[in-house]
């Protein structure tokens, strides 16, 4: 498989399509894309790298065939007619999920299970063999997704989603996932040479990712990958992209800080920070946002406060919203970014921001309310 080239897709959150894109042009990819995906071609190494680099992205998936499917006789013959063995050997693991929207076949289990069935059969004849596979091996995550009648085969290449960096040894209540925080600070206006903080850092997320972006650690650099199990070469591969990566890292000076009212979360923060080894690139704090002051200029400040909706009740949130607008008024050279599912937000802020970003946080609605800096020092 080493140097065979894939039709390749970046999944994303909805609304970071954008994110990802640049990331693999940054990589040096042609990108198409689309709602959700990000299109690109590459070889094995090719999607080790995007799996060890990307930082907004979900998932990397191999896209296998396309094709019309209105009955499950199409599914089976088109699958039946693919050279499965190629792909996968003989004691492979091989779930397959499916999914179908707008289209005739409609039931999932028997999408699934024809899909399966095919596979089985090519490869049974492919390797020779009349009892079943006993799929003990390596983990070849297929999907079979159908939308408006065309039929989508994928294989998946990363595993645990790429938000899981591997750095995370405990959570708060409600933690923002790891890529959705890198997605948050490339969505500011934040250098590596700028103040970066986050009042309201919970178990630490937006310092980690920012201190990683600023040494320029590449995300996927302590994890692995499904595909990394496939072939011995793969692993080899993903150890010299690994090696390589270390080399690209730098020890520049960051001024990054993360502030939480609550001793226990700046502990777990810490842990993390040391898990992501970052831990002396950032200045942890205890203190509530309501206490906080700074003397630095040109700044950015990102905050993910409770949304009222999940945790705590709404009076309260709102109170914190009052407090934050208060205090980040005289800080005219900072620009302020706060995420929030309260659409009231500003009303309680008291400020309109500069511009809203509609996100979302898993399945929730969030909106990313932007407050630019009104004037600069330098």
């Amino acid at each position: 498989m080493a140097k065979q080239q894939f039709q390749l897709y970046a999944a994303t959150a909805s609304g970071l399509e954008a994110l990802a894109g640049q990331e693999l042009r940054d990589l040096g990819y042609k990108v198409r894309v689309d709602n959700g995906r990000i299109y690109f071609e590459g070889d094995m190494t090719d999607i080790l790298r995007a799996n060890i680099w990307l930082r907004s992205a979900d998932r990397i998936k191999i896209i296998l065939k396309t094709f019309k499917a209105t009955t499950f006789d199409d599914i089976f013959d088109t699958v039946t007619a693919m050279d499965w063995d190629q792909l996968l050997p003989m004691d492979a693991k091989f779930p397959v999920n499916g999914r179908s929207k707008n289209s005739k076949l409609f039931s999932v289990p028997d999408i699934q299970a024809v899909t399966k069935k095919a596979i089985v059969n090519q490869m049974a004849g492919a390797y020779h063999r009349k009892s079943r596979f006993p799929e003990t091996g390596a983990l070849f995550s297929l999907e079979i997704a159908l939308n408006k009648d065309e039929a989508t085969l994928t294989l998946d290449t990363t595993g645990d989603s790429l938000f899981k960096r591997g750095y995370r040894q405990e959570k708060g209540e409600a933690p923002l996932k790891e890529n959705f925080a890198a997605a948050l600070i490339m969505l500011t206006n934040w250098h590596t040479d700028m103040p970066f903080v986050d009042p309201m850092c919970g178990s630490g997320t937006l310092p980690i990712e920012a201190a990683l972006m600023a040494r320029n650690i590449a995300p996927g650099i302590n994890r692995h990958f499904s595909c990394e199990n496939w072939h011995p070469d793969n692993l080899k591969a993903s150890n010299e992209l690994k090696e390589e990566a270390k080399e690209q890292q730098n020890d520049d000076v960051v001024d990054i800080t993360g502030c939480d009212i609550d001793g226990s979360m700046i502990d777990i923060a810490k842990l993390n920070a040391n898990g992501a080894g970052v831990l002396h690139d950032i200045t942890f704090k205890q203190v509530a946002v309501k206490d906080f002051k700074t003397d630095k200029e040109d700044g950015v400040i990102i905050v993910n406060p409770p949304y009222g909706k999940r945790m705590g009740d709404q009076k309260s949130v709102r109170k914190l919203y009052e407090q934050m607008g208060h205090v980040f008024k005289p800080l005219t050279t900072w620009s302020k970014y706060i995420l929030t599912a309260d659409l009231e937000f500003e009303t309680f802020y008291g400020q309109k921001a500069t511009k809203r970003r509609k996100l979302y946080n898993g399945a929730l609605r969030t909106d990313y309310f932007q407050f630019w800096a009104s004037h600069r020092k330098n």
